[in-house]
């Protein structure tokens, strides 16, 4: 009777012991053998942002002429009716202007809807 109280104790005290050994071993493996692909990025990070030159193209207008919300996604603070605020062509979504430029000039796309800026607003229209 005392045998069986011994092993119905001592059995599962072995059993996690041999887990958190087995558990301890695959934790040290992982950090010290490193595999070179575990460093890179998932998605490639592909375009770089616009030029000083292509955000001076960029429209730029009050914060009471903003359409979509007078919340900055970037600084998340509101754009006074009174203060400039750069629009991204094509959805329209205002920031302030240096909010918009520090992120545009890092990421080509709309900071709240990820739409690509379109190259095609950059080119300048040559007189006739």
């Amino acid at each position: 009777m005392l045998d069986s109280v011994l092993l119905a104790l001592f059995l599962p005290c072995l059993g996690m012991s041999a887990v958190f050994i087995v558990y301890m071993c695959l934790l040290w493996y992982a950090t010290t053998h490193h595999h070179p692909s575990l460093g890179q990025p998932v998605k490639p990070v592909s375009d770089k942002g616009l030029s000083s030159l292509e955000l001076e193209k960029l429209p730029t207008i009050t914060g009471k002429e903003l359409i979509l919300g007078t919340e900055c996604a970037v600084c998340l603070d509101e754009i006074e009716n009174d203060q400039p605020a750069r629009l991204v062509p094509g959805c329209n979504h205002g920031f302030h202007v240096h909010c918009a430029d520090t992120w545009l000039s890092k990421h080509p796309l709309c900071p709240v809807c990820r739409t690509k800026l379109d190259p095609q607003i950059f080119i300048s229209q040559s007189p006739c």
